[in-house]
C-alpha cells in the first residue's frame, strides 16, 4: 500500500514482528493547461499499533501535499490496527511514477517474510479510449484475516477499475523487486488470477500466520495508446498491464472450528445485508446508509470491523445488527471507493476461537451535474 526524496514518517525498524501489510491506490485528479497534472494518492498502513510508514518516490514525482492527516481507520484490541494517509501529488507532466513503502519486521509468518517492498506504478499518461489519465485498480483489506484450520473456504478480493479494465491478481514477485526474499506465497492459500484465494482444510499442522504478499494490475479490454505530455506515444494490448498496485496483509489458520456451517459457529449474513459485490450510488453531501445483519446460534457477534473511507460511521442496534453510514465530500465528487467489512463472533464454549465473516461492496460517488450512470465491468 514518496520519495524524490521524501520522508513523510518514518517509523523505526527497531521494532520487532510489528508489519501486517499495506496497500496503495491512485485515482487522476485534474489536468491542466499547462500540462502539468494532479493525483490523488491513499495509503493504508497495518501494524500492530497505529502507526504510519515511510513512503519513498521515484521519477516524476512532483510536489506533495496532505489532504487528510494520518488517521486511524480500524482497531482490533490492540491486535492490530490501520491507518489511512491521503494525499495528492502536483506533477509537472503525466509521465510514470513509483511509489515505495519498505521496511523490515512482518509479524512473524511461518513462510519467512521478515522485510517488506510493497510498489505501486503510477500510470497517468493520456487513454485512447476514455482520453482521461489512467485511475489504478480499486480494492482495500483488512490487516489480517482468520479461518478455521477445517473449514474450506473462498476469499473474493475486491476488484473494481474506475477505467473499465479487467483486473488480474498474482502473488508478488521479488525478480521484479515487488518484495524482498525470501517473499515465498502462504503455502496454505492458492490464488487465481480473478483475484480469488483459496484456502483448502488440512491437518493441524498448518495452523499459525503467514505473510500475504499480492499485486493487483489493470488490462485493457481492448488495445489502446497512452499519450505523454510531450505527445510520445506507446500502445497496450491486452496482455499490457497498465498499472500496479500492492496488496499485503496477514493471514491466520485458527484452530478446528467445531462445524464449517455458516450461521453456526461461523456467523451468517442475512437480509437486508447486501451481496458481495454490490455498489452504491450517492451524490456529494447525502448521506447513504447501509444495515447489516448476522447470526450464529453457537458463537456471539461480537462487532464489525470496517475498512473502507475514512468517513464512514459505524454504529450498532443490538447484538447482530450493524449500520454503515458514509456522506461523500465534494473532494470526493466522482470517485468510487471500496469497503470492506467482516462481521467477528467468538464461539461460545471455547473464546480462543475467533472467526469471521467477510463482504465487499463498492461506493460510488456521482458528479451532481450528471445522471447516476453504472460504473464500468466489475
Amino acid at each position: 500500500m514518496l520519495f524524490s526524496v521524501v520522508l513523510l514518517l518514518l517509523v523505526s525498524v527497531t521494532q520487532a514482528s510489528h508489519y501486517y501489510g499495506t496497500l496503495m491506490t491512485y485515482y487522476p485528479q485534474e489536468t491542466y493547461a499547462n500540462g502539468s497534472v494532479s493525483v490523488i494518492l491513499r495509503y493504508k498502513f497495518n501494524y500492530k499499533t497505529c502507526l504510519v510508514g515511510s513512503v519513498s518516490c521515484s521519477g516524476n514525482c512532483g510536489v506533495e501535499r496532505w489532504i487528510l492527516p494520518d488517521t486511524k481507520c480500524e482497531e482490533l484490541n490492540g491486535t492490530w490496527c490501520q491507518s489511512e494517509r491521503i494525499t495528492s501529488r502536483l506533477l509537472p507532466n503525466n509521465s510514470m511514477f513509483q511509489l515505495e513503502h519498505a521496511g523490515n519486521s512482518w509479524i512473524d509468518n511461518l513462510n519467512g517474510a521478515v522485510y517488506w517492498k510493497a510498489v505501486t506504478d503510477v500510470e497517468l499518461r493520456n487513454r485512447s479510449d476514455t482520453n482521461r489519465p489512467n485511475s489504478s485498480p480499486q480494492t482495500t483489506m483488512f490487516p489480517a484475516l482468520r479461518v478455521p484450520s477445517n473449514c474450506q473456504r473462498n476469499i473474493n478480493l475486491l476488484a473494481f477499475d474506475p477505467d473499465g479494465d479487467e483486473v488480474k491478481c498474482r502473488y508478488a514477485n521479488m525478480y521484479l523487486q515487488e518484495c524482498v526474499s525470501p517473499c515465498t506465497p502462504p503455502p496454505v492459500l492458492s490464488l487465481s488470477s480473478s483475484c480469488t484465494l483459496s484456502f483448502s482444510a488440512n491437518s493441524n499442522s498448518i495452523e499459525g500466520w503467514y505473510a500475504v504478499q499480492m499485486v493487483m494490475q489493470d488490462f485493457p479490454r481492448k488495445a489502446i495508446t497512452l499519450t505523454q505530455t510531450d505527445r510520445s506515444k506507446v500502445g497496450k494490448t491486452t496482455s499490457d498491464a497498465i498499472s500496479k498496485i500492492p496488496i499485503q496483509f496477514a493471514f491466520q489458520v485458527d484452530p478446528a472450528a467445531p462445524s464449517c456451517s455458516e450461521g453456526v459457529y461461523l456467523p451468517r449474513f442475512l437480509v437486508p445485508t447486501p451481496e458481495h459485490g454490490a455498489q452504491f450510488y450517492t451524490p456529494v453531501s447525502v448521506a447513504l446508509k447501509i444495515n447489516i445483519t448476522a447470526a450464529a446460534t453457537q458463537s456471539e457477534i461480537t462487532g464489525l470491523l470496517v475498512s473502507g473511507p475514512y468517513n464512514v460511521v459505524k454504529s450498532s442496534s443490538g447484538s447482530g445488527s450493524f449500520s454503515l453510514t458514509w456522506k461523500p465530500s465534494a473532494s470526493e465528487d466522482g470517485q468510487s471507493h471500496p469497503i470492506c467489512f467482516v462481521v467477528q463472533s467468538c464461539l461460545v464454549a471455547t473464546p480462543k476461537h475467533n472467526v469471521m465473516e467477510e463482504k465487499k461492496l463498492l461506493l460510488w460517488q456521482t458528479k451532481l451535474s450528471q445522471q447516476e450512470e453504472p460504473p464500468p465491468h466489475f
